[in-house]
C-alpha cells in the first residue's frame, strides 16, 4: 500500500504515519526526519538543508525528489510506504507523480489530516518542548503555516480530484483518528 499523508504541522501526521508503518509493515518515509538526520550528520547537504529549515522554508524540489526516489528504491519499500512531509506544493506533487510513474508505482490513498491552525500550533509547540526540536519555534511555526496555506493547501485540492483523498478529523484524540484511518485503509485494501 503506497500512502501519502498531508496536513499542516501539528496535525498528527508523523504520529499516525509511524503507526501505519508498524501496523502494515511498510516504511514511514519522513522527509523532515531525513533532512534532520542529514543536518545532525553535519554533511554539506545537511548544513544547507538546516539553514532552509531554520527559516521555515521548503527544501528545493530536485533535492527532495532525488532523496525520496532513492529511499523508495530500498527493499523495505517494495510492498509499500507511507510518505510524510512531501509534496508541499503543486510542482512537487506533479514531480512526485512523475517519479512514481517512472518507477512503476502510484499512490493508493492520500490521508488528509485536517486541523485548525491554533490546534496545530499548540501541538507543535508542545512537540518542540518534548523533542527539543530547534525547527519548532513560534516564529518558524507561524512561517510554516503561511507556507502551508499558500503552497500546500492547493496540493490537497490536486489530490482530491484523483478520488483518492481521505479527509480525517485530526483534532480528535490519537486513538479516534487511528480508528478513522484504519477504517479508510480497510476500504483502500478491499478496493485494491
Amino acid at each position: 500500500m503506497n500512502l501519502l499523508v498531508l496536513g499542516p504541522q501539528g496535525a498528527g501526521k508523523g504520529t499516525q504515519a509511524k503507526r501505519i508503518s508498524d501496523e502494515y509493515a511498510i516504511p514511514h518515509v519522513s522527509t523532515g526526519d531525513m533532512f534532520r538526520a542529514e543536518r545532525e550528520a553535519g554533511t554539506g547537504f545537511g548544513v544547507r538543508v538546516g539553514e532552509i529549515m531554520d527559516r521555515g522554508e521548503l527544501v528545493p524540489d530536485a533535492l527532495t525528489i532525488e532523496m525520496i526516489e532513492a529511499r523508495l528504491g530500498r527493499d523495505d519499500a517494495r510492498d509499500g510506504f507511507v510518505l510524510d512531509g512531501f509534496p508541499r506544493n503543486l510542482a512537487q506533487a506533479e514531480a512526485l507523480d512523475a517519479m512514481l510513474g517512472a518507477i512503476g508505482r502510484s499512490l493508493d490513498a492520500i490521508l488528509f489530516f485536517d486541523v485548525l491552525d491554533a490546534v496545530g500550533t499548540e501541538r507543535a509547540i508542545k512537540r518542540a518542548e518534548t523533542e527539543a526540536r530547534s525547527d519548532d519555534t513560534p516564529d518558524v511555526i507561524a512561517r510554516r503555516l503561511e507556507v502551508y496555506h499558500s503552497q500546500t493547501e492547493p496540493v490537497v485540492e490536486y489530490y482530491r480530484a484523483t478520488g483518492k483523498l481521505v479527509p480525517l478529523h485530526a483534532e480528535r484524540s490519537i486513538d479516534d483518528v487511528w480508528s478513522e484511518i484504519a477504517a479508510a485503509l480497510q476500504q483502500v485494501g478491499a478496493a485494491a
